[in-house]
């Protein structure tokens, strides 16, 4: 997401990659059962295993408002996310990963309990304790429109814990988010989005967070990380497909767990940890024809240290997609 190299480091740059991975295979069905419809899905695509292994993506079913399985999670949304070429996409925003969990919809509304290991994050393991993830993830959230403008806001509420082995005890504390996303039709062909996140104890919920949820203190119990996002783009319609320009930013605040002496090296000498990520992306993606899809882009990635060291690269990106 960011450049691997802060400034002033020797690195190689300028590399080449062509891959397929992001292929998928999947079906969907749809049948009355009981006067509504039973919904499922199974996708996967080719990113497992670090590129080339089949992975899941979807695997649900859903009748009568009532979904289980594994989706997207319910905190996250697409209405504040621009279009990128970038597999990644922007930082920042409510995070948009799949997980597995039971989700109740009605009316715009939805409430789920989500698989608490995946997205999110725990504690690190250290030498008195190991993380551990007790209760579900709570995940609220609320969907609608106003013409050509469609907005929604969701909430998250989590336990960051962690077992220490030394007292045989359990240390929490709770998380907390809040993520609000918005797109809206100012003119023909032009659309605007945007989104803020922000929480403590968010971790990985906030997407492309520079940190985890939480840390072991200097007193032994568990300290949460505050983090805040958010994003911006407008897509302008040209052509056969749109132009869109899209901005994203993740920051946390580490101060305590600097204070707390929490990053250090193998000899116990301070780190420099990132503590802010951005990006910028340019692109331009068109359909010729039914079914088919072109895209090239520009992308601009940073990274911020604590201690104020930065690095950049820029990303050329070029896509061609078929689907049946």
């Amino acid at each position: 997401m960011a450049s691997r190299y802060l400034d002033g480091q020797p690195g190689s740059d300028g590399h080449t990659t062509m891959h397929a991975y992001q292929s998928r295979l999947g079906f969907t069905t749809s049948t009355p059962v009981s006067g509504s419809d039973l919904k499922t899905m199974i996708e996967g695509d080719f990113y497992g295993g670090g590129g080339g292994e089949l992975r899941l993506r979807h695997a649900y079913g859903e009748w009568n408002g009532l979904l289980a399985g594994q989706t997207w999670t319910n905190f996250g949304g697409f209405l504040g996310m621009t279009p990128t070429i970038d597999f990644t996409g922007q930082v920042g925003q409510a995070n948009i990963g799949r997980q597995a969990q039971l989700r109740y919809s009605v009316d715009g509304f939805s409430v789920a309990l989500e698989e608490p290991t995946a997205i999110g994050g725990a504690v690190a393991a250290g030498e008195d304790g190991d993380s551990k993830n007790s209760l579900p993830h709570l995940t609220l959230r609320y969907q609608n429109s106003a013409g050509d403008f469609s907005y929604a806001a969701s909430a998250l509420l989590r336990e960051v814990e962690y077992y220490n082995t030394v007292e045989d005890s359990d240390k929490r504390s709770t998380g907390w988010g809040l993520n609000l996303e918005a797109s809206a039709a100012i003119a023909e062909g032009v659309t605007l989005r945007g989104s803020v996140t922000h929480g403590d104890g968010l971790g990985s919920y906030m997407y492309g967070s520079p940190s985890g949820p939480g840390y072991v203190n200097a007193n032994g119990g568990v300290s949460t990380i505050e983090g805040t996002g958010g994003t911006a783009g407008i897509s302008i319609a040209a052509g056969d497909g749109n132009v869109n320009f899209g901005y994203g930013i993740a920051t946390v605040d580490l101060d305590g767990a600097l204070a707390d002496g929490v990053f250090v090296d193998s000899e116990g000498n301070p780190t420099d940890p990132n503590d802010t990520f951005e990006s910028v992306y340019l692109n331009y993606i068109w359909s010729p024809v039914r079914n088919v899809t072109y895209g090239i882009e520009a992308g601009w990635h940073a990274r911020e240290t604590v201690g104020g060291s930065d690095g950049d690269a820029v990303r050329l990106q070029g896509m061609v997609q078929y689907n049946l």
